[in-house]
């Protein structure tokens, strides 16, 4: 998957940040740690994990 354009990076680290918002914010909600708000944590890690997930890929490729 060559990553050849500057939207593919953006759309690339959003689609983590929404998927990292929904599958950490969800677990949060049910562990009861609203305080913390896990949405926005969750889309932090998502949008580090797209972003390393754009660097490491030449490496594997």
């Amino acid at each position: 998957m060559p990553i050849q354009y500057d939207f593919s990076m953006g759309f690339l680290v959003t689609i983590m940040a929404i998927l990292g918002m929904v599958l950490i914010g969800s677990l949060g909600a049910v562990l009861q740690l609203e305080r913390c708000h896990p949405r926005l944590i969750g889309a932090a890690i998502g949008a580090l994990v797209g972003v390393v997930l754009i660097e490491a890929m030449p490496m594997l490729v």
